[in-house]
């Protein structure tokens, strides 16, 4: 199945947008038209470019994140109280302030009351829930058990959301030192060094070797600061540019894999978010194979996805997941040890849930070294840097002060 995004109109005239996972575009078109909607425009997903692609990047979604969360928590604490489902979303319409979001559960609910499956309902908002909430919904409904489906699929994304905030904000801080360190940098070596070059040559004074050399750095920030603040934003787009073709993505994220620090760290998160989805997607009856081909969609590394694409061709195959997974070489030995005790004792999904609860402690921990080395690397990497430049237009006065003297 390929990724599509799409623009289409519904019967009010509004523009709906978003991506589709589908066979062809004409898959794309004619399920859009079942829906009852007008198809604009379909198109790959990796073929989006340019403005559209900030548009995506910055336009807010009816729901995700903690949004989303609060959604399913508060339909399945509905559904427990014994509302029926049409009146639950009915009330929940009332909660949100975006119209976007009130166009979303309006529909839901429309849908819901004209004999829709929910999950059916969630589907036809094509690109606002991923295919692990549908398929979960799914396999609530067909259990008969969708309140108790929905309170699992909240903590899950809970879990998952708190997962992604931890790395984030374990970045936020050393990003911000960086680009301040890069600052002050060029302040001091753009502005201030000049200035003493400006005066040494005044004084036609003979300077040592290291001194001439941090002078026309100075002087060389100072007329092309410009880009050396244009450049390294130009190549960091050119870069995010080429991630989107997936043959070098694939490359990149093997290479990231296999380095000393990086690699381990990226493991551990992809490990845990892929064994939380097949845990929880297997405590809620969806069969192994189908909640593979889902667990694949969420992990970001495209390495450990390929190795997930080849490890659901083996179980087809009657291979053990945990054999399957430990093929590719790339998922913790760890992991796969707690995974084959699960599978020989029965309880997979309990021991995929403890798996990830394990990596993500494993995750906590290895951020927390991490931003703890990390921070007095960079503030001793600028106190050497200011050290050198200080030395650098001092010693040439130090010395003249010693020969006037």
């Amino acid at each position: 199945m390929t990724l599509y995004r799409y623009k289409a109109l519904n019967t009010r005239g509004e523009t709906l947008g978003g991506t589709m996972e589908a066979a062809s575009e004409a898959e794309v078109a004619l399920r859009l038209q079942e829906q009852g909607h007008l198809p604009v425009e379909t198109r790959l997903a990796s073929e989006a470019r340019g403005v559209d692609d900030w548009k995506m990047l910055f336009k807010p979604k009816p729901f995700s994140g903690q949004r989303l969360v609060q959604f399913t928590q508060q339909l399945a604490t509905l559904l427990n109280a014994g509302q029926p489902l049409d009146r639950a979303l009915t009330i929940l319409l009332d909660l949100p302030e975006e119209p976007e979001a009130k166009r979303t559960i309006t529909e839901i609910r429309d849908a819901v009351r004209g004999g829709s499956p929910l999950s059916t309902a969630l589907e036809r908002q094509h690109g606002t829930f991923s295919r692990l909430y549908i398929n979960m919904v799914r396999a609530g409904e067909a259990g008969g058990s969708l309140e108790d489906t929905l309170q699992r699929l909240a903590d899950y994304l809970e879990r998952a959301r708190a997962l992604r905030g931890r790395v984030v904000n374990a970045l936020i801080y050393p990003a911000i030192l960086i680009v301040m360190v890069g600052a002050s940098l060029l302040f001091l070596l753009g502005y201030v060094v000049p200035q003493f070059a400006a005066m040494y040559d005044s004084l036609d004074a003979e300077l040592p070797l290291f001194t001439k050399i941090v002078l026309g750095i100075g002087e060389f920030v100072r007329d092309w600061w410009i880009l050396l603040l244009v450049l390294p934003l130009l190549a960091f787009y050119a870069f995010w540019l080429k991630l989107r073709d997936a043959k070098f993505r694939a490359r990149f994220d093997g290479w990231l894999l296999q380095r000393r620090f990086a690699g381990p760290l990226v493991a551990r998160i992809e490990t845990a978010r892929l064994a939380r989805t097949l845990g929880t997607l297997l405590r809620n009856g969806v069969p192994l194979i189908g909640a593979l081909g889902i667990g694949r969609n969420v992990l970001g590394n495209l390495a450990l996805a390929a190795d997930v694409d080849a490890a659901a061709t083996e179980v087809k195959n009657g291979v053990a997941l945990s054999t399957a997974l430990g093929r590719g070489k790339r998922f913790p030995r760890l992991a796969m040890q707690m995974i084959q005790v699960g599978e020989e004792s029965g309880a997979l999904d309990a021991m995929l849930l403890k798996t990830a609860d394990t990596f993500e402690q494993q995750t906590g921990q290895s951020l927390d070294r991490l931003l703890a080395a990390l921070v007095p690397a960079i503030t001793m990497l600028l106190a050497l840097v200011v050290m050198v430049v200080i030395l650098a237009v001092l010693v040439p006065i130090y010395d003249l002060t010693s020969v006037i003297g």
